[in-house]
């Protein structure tokens, strides 16, 4: 254990080898996406797509190994379900803070679920290796445009969603597990107040992904997987802090919400269901922003990250 280490040390050291390791997965993905690209047959395709899913997988153990090495957090995770397999499908919606989410949210999935494709933002793309390795995934990448693009260009509408019916159709022949954080955004102080949103740890919820996401596989979606993530007493830059081993806890709860629960309907034209669905998804976010306080109290945060927000 190396977690007796000075916090810049270990920063360093975290950071060194998360690099390496996000440098070594992409790599070899990288080898067996242009081998499948190649080869036309669609049955070793698949094989091919199971292997990748593999070999992020692969990359989700190193970064949990590369964790209990080096830091003492402590990961105190409820609700997760025994009856999720990683033969089903899933859409997992999350709050979202910060950089560590994704390896919080794929270590605590690790083995539970299929592989998560995550909606990434179009910049990521451009990342050397890691972005095109991502690519290779058939993760989605999501490019927003702003009025003005519109307005100058209006054949830009609907490109987003396009790429997500894409995207989700490529998930229907291999078990997967779709996931969005769908504030859009991380969480920052500044945002929460210029937002005005109406919750106290949260920035407001966006429906439009994950509602296509449904159309497209809502058939085989087993179960709307919402994941709440908590770092009690974290400071502002929370990724810095779990690298540096300065994070004393993670908490994740997991709700299991049945699709039964979840509104059905045309996203895309019945204006209808997309107040129905949004009033569905506000009142998620109304239950997550509860479940937030309630851990934070039962973990008796120290001043940080949650302070800033509750001062604004």
């Amino acid at each position: 254990m190396l977690n007796f280490l000075p916090a810049p040390v270990l920063f360093v050291l975290n950071a060194s080898l998360a690099a390496l390791s996000i440098l070594f997965w992409s790599s070899v993905i990288l080898v067996v996406a242009i081998v499948k690209m190649v080869i036309p047959v669609k049955g070793i395709r698949l094989k091919l797509s199971w292997l990748l899913n593999h070999m992020m997988r692969g990359w989700v153990i190193t970064n949990a190994l590369v964790f209990r090495l080096t830091t003492k957090t402590q990961w105190n995770i409820t609700g997760l379900s025994d009856t999720l397999s990683t033969q089903g499908w899933y859409l997992v919606i999350s709050n979202h803070m910060s950089w560590a989410d994704i390896f919080v949210v794929s270590i605590v999935l690790r083995d539970k679920v299929p592989m998560l494709k995550f909606f990434l933002k179009h910049q990521l793309i451009y990342i050397p290796i890691m972005g095109v390795a991502c690519w290779a995934l058939d993760m989605p990448f999501m490019r927003r445009y702003s009025k003005s693009e519109l307005t100058k260009n209006p054949k830009l509408k609907g490109k987003d969603i396009e790429t997500t019916r894409r995207s989700c159709s490529k998930f229907k022949e291999i078990p997967t597990t779709v996931i969005n954080f769908i504030e859009g955004s991380r969480l920052t102080p500044s945002k929460h107040r210029r937002q005005r949103s109406p919750y106290r740890y949260l920035l407001k919820p966006k429906a439009g992904g994950i509602a296509f996401a449904m159309a497209t596989l809502g058939n085989q979606f087993e179960h709307v997987l919402d994941l709440t993530i908590v770092y009690p007493g974290a400071p502002e830059n929370i990724m810095a802090a779990l690298l540096s081993g300065r994070l004393d806890t993670i908490a994740v709860d997991v709700r299991v919400i049945p699709m039964t629960e979840v509104p059905q309907g045309n996203y895309d034209q019945d204006k209808a269901h997309r107040v129905v669905f949004q009033r569905w998804l506000n009142q998620v976010w109304e239950h997550k922003d509860t479940t937030i306080d309630a851990l934070l109290k039962q973990h008796q945060h120290k001043p940080g990250f949650y302070e800033a927000l509750a001062s604004k």
